[in-house]
């Protein structure tokens, strides 16, 4: 986790320093407070709603328990509900309805 910390405020400093690539200042925030963008309206379980992230047209969720898995940090893709894994992980997605895999 303190490796995954560290690359984001690396990539943060990064995009900050380079003229026209940074974040919206709401992405910013919400990275700043350790949240995460989805697609959905409302957070899902342990996530609260924050506020809004890339101009609004998402939802900051922030991990009230800090026992979140997040799929692309467990080594998983998300994929829509249609396709069928060969193994499910335990993972969150920002798209409600989708799952997470470890192999497709």
């Amino acid at each position: 986790m303190k490796l995954f910390s560290c690359l984001m405020a690396l990539l943060l400093f990064l995009l900050q320093a380079v003229p026209g690539l940074g974040l919206p200042k709401d992405t910013l925030r919400c990275l700043e407070y350790h949240g995460y963008c989805f697609h959905l309206k409302s957070c899902p379980e342990p996530f609260a709603a924050f506020g809004t992230c890339y101009r609004r047209r998402k939802t900051c969720c922030v991990d009230t328990t800090s026992k979140f898995h997040i799929c692309h940090d467990e080594g998983g893709h998300c994929v829509p509900p249609e396709i069928r894994c060969l193994q499910e992980q335990v993972g969150l997605c920002p798209r409600r309805g989708w799952k997470c895999c470890t192999e497709v």
